[in-house]
């Protein structure tokens, strides 16, 4: 069995890499403990979110509903021949991982298949579910079972999570809006996406962010130089959007180069040893 974990720990640490080098050079950070469990948490939610995004012209909802029931059946039986639902399942049961985490990141995951527009209680429901369950997760693995601080960090790691999802949503307008016919932003026309709409959606963002580093600087040791490399990625991609004109923002996907995430994760080490963080 230790074998077969270990693999299986593997398989999700290279979805994570392949996905995402963001969050790949985040986790690198992590104390060595921490790192399987964070890679088996993005290789589920990484699939899942596969399955609604990319899966077209296959039967979509029968998918995601029978990664569902596959997800539940491996967290109760404490086995699955799947490599990504073994390593979840096992993170899922050591660190007591709330089911209505899960339940709610994949009712997120249905509401792509179902909806194109949101209100502002679908918008919340949205972020809530994709990306703030997400931060959830991960904060029962850093906390390690001590449930005082993981109570005290939620709201922190939810803001955490909904920063990043906004970016994503303003760095993805293009293809989620032409590609997919998606408008997750309440009331927002791409059509006619103006320098006020921007700018509203960037105060929004900008106190999720403030919120977030506050309990980033709580976080244990062992796990808060990785988090925190991941913050300046995305603040220094907000800072780029901020600083891009409405109208190129919904023709243009922004990114940080390779070159500039090297120079963040140089600094955010240096904080770290300043005790900025």
């Amino acid at each position: 069995m230790n074998l077969f974990d270990a693999t299986c720990f593997e398989c999700s640490k290279v979805i994570t890499n392949k996905y995402s080098t963001s969050f790949s050079a985040g986790i690198k950070a992590f104390d060595k403990r921490f790192r399987y469990p964070v890679y088996a948490i993005y290789g589920f939610v990484r699939y899942a979110d596969e399955i609604v995004d990319t899966f077209y012209g296959h039967n979509q909802r029968e998918l995601i509903d029978e990664f569902q029931e596959e997800t539940f059946k491996a967290i109760e039986r404490g086995i699955s021949t799947n490599p990504v639902l073994q390593s979840f399942q096992q993170v899922v049961n050591q660190y007591g991982v709330d089911r209505e985490l899960i339940e709610a990141f994949l009712h997120s995951m249905r509401m792509d298949l179902d909806k194109t527009q949101y209100n502002d209680d679908g918008y919340k429901t949205y972020i809530y579910g994709s990306a703030e369950v997400v931060g959830l997760m991960c904060l029962r693995i850093f906390c390690e079972n001590n449930t005082n601080l993981y109570d005290r960090l939620v709201p922190k790691a939810r803001s955490l999570g909904s920063a990043f999802q906004k970016i994503n949503f303003l760095r993805d307008i293009k293809s989620d809006y032409e590609d997919r016919g998606r408008t997750y932003f309440p009331e927002v026309d791409f059509n006619n996406f103006t320098e006020d709409d921007k700018k509203q959606i960037e105060i929004d963002i900008k106190k999720d962010f403030d919120d977030a580093l506050q309990g980033i600087k709580l976080l244990p040791k062992g796990s808060r130089l990785g988090v925190y490399i991941a913050y300046v990625y995305y603040l220094q991609l907000f800072k780029k959007i901020r600083a891009t004109p409405a109208s190129t923002i919904v023709d243009k996907r922004i990114r940080v180069s390779d070159t500039q995430k090297l120079g963040l994760y140089m600094k955010a080490v240096v904080h770290r040893k300043l005790n900025y963080i």
